[in-house]
């Protein structure tokens, strides 16, 4: 592995967007067998697939990796799949020439050419519409591509680092992912644990993530109580790593353990337990309904939560749109009315982060009650 000289680990981190390798790694031996396999792979020129459940740390690998590379002097760019429209993806990823399109003036670089001699993330592969997985895989393949409106292809040599919450296998017997690509993004796959599977780091996480929002608003906090840092171990955590950053958040400009119990409350009760009449008769389709009813709340409660109330990364993570995910919200009284910090800026969760560049475009949402809309459960 490629090292680097420096005086301060903890500094050098930071300024990377990389926590301390402790932090990211802790003491589990599943991120351990991570750590060794990074290492040993990361000055080779291969393409690696990051999979895990949603808030695990996948970007922070794949930066830890770009860290530790030969390519560590190169850009790392991001581009998060499903935030950019299908019809601006091309552009956005391959770049376009001068006059190729109706308002492109100039000639603009897309993240491949920008990644040059760098990594280039393509988070949430999975989303990646069929017609750009060809492309993908025509640069994967030979380090060539075309921008819009170009004649001629172009060379790029770019680190290509993938990561996805859902599993590729199933998307490839849906028909929604090439399976020729997937064998070439996943010469090196890699399967992050969640954090249940390693809570005996959450103490240390959460040290870390006190330390670092009360470096960012400039307060010192009192550490969790034990009793609570045992109950955050014993938590399931849906929403991993992202979620206790988003509660910690929470915790440092509030101050309030109160607010991390309330959260954490009413996790295990059996709702779906049906009240029986003294008759002994159950209505059974008004019964599911309401059953239906109730977990879908809990699911898009629990999801909201996960990320931060950030309602688009919400409906992504739930596979529905965004405007059924709001009227959904409507529906179960989930209005959520976000805390001002004293300094009245609105204090929202870290766990959406901004691409490098990336292009905000987004239609006009009307939030309206579509004839069966459930919500349709898959797994991460």
């Amino acid at each position: 592995m490629r090292s680097v000289a420096i005086s301060n680990p903890a500094e050098l981190a930071r300024a990377r967007n990389v926590p301390p390798e402790e932090v990211i790694f802790g003491s589990s031996q599943a991120m351990v067998n991570i750590r060794q396999t990074i290492e040993r792979a990361a000055s080779a020129d291969i393409p690696v697939l990051f999979q895990g459940e949603t808030g695990t740390g996948k970007e922070v690998l794949a930066r830890f990796l770009h860290r530790c590379s030969p390519w560590t002097n190169g850009a790392f760019v991001k581009i998060n799949c499903p935030a950019v429209p299908g019809t601006l993806f091309e552009s956005e990823l391959f770049g376009y020439e001068k006059g190729a399109f109706t308002g492109a003036y100039e000639a603009k670089l897309g993240r491949v050419e920008l990644a040059r001699g760098g990594t280039l993330f393509l988070d949430e592969i999975a989303h990646l519409e069929l017609n750009l997985q060809a492309k993908l895989l025509q640069l994967l393949q030979d380090g060539q591509f075309c921008r819009i409106g170009a004649q001629k292809e172009r060379q790029v040599q770019a680190r290509i680092v993938c990561a996805t919450n859902s599993p590729l296998q199933h998307a490839i017997r849906s028909g929604t992912f090439r399976q020729d690509l997937f064998y070439r993004i996943s010469v090196l796959s890699m399967e992050l644990p969640t954090l249940q599977q390693r809570n005996g780091d959450i103490p240390m996480l959460v040290a870390y993530f006190l330390q670092e929002y009360g470096r960012k608003y400039g307060r010192e906090v009192p550490p969790l109580s034990n009793s609570l840092l045992g109950r955050l171990q014993e938590y399931r955590w849906p929403g991993n790593i992202r979620q206790l950053e988003n509660l910690i958040n929470h915790y440092v400009v509030f101050e309030s353990e109160q607010t991390i119990s309330d959260s954490l409350e009413d996790r295990g009760r059996d709702f779906l337990t049906a009240e029986i009449p003294s008759n002994g008769v159950i209505p059974l389709k008004k019964v599911t309904r309401e059953a239906v009813r109730q977990l879908e709340r809990k699911i898009i409660l629990q999801v909201l939560e996960a990320n931060g109330w950030h309602r688009g990364l919400a409906a992504r993570a739930l596979k529905i749109s965004y405007g059924t995910l709001l009227y959904k919200m409507q529906e179960a009284g989930l209005q959520k009315t976000r805390a001002k910090r004293p300094d009245d800026e609105t204090a929202t969760a870290s766990c959406a982060e901004a691409d490098v560049g990336a292009i905000a475009v987004r239609p006009p949402i009307r939030a309206s009650r579509t004839k069966g809309s459930n919500l349709k459960l898959t797994g991460d």
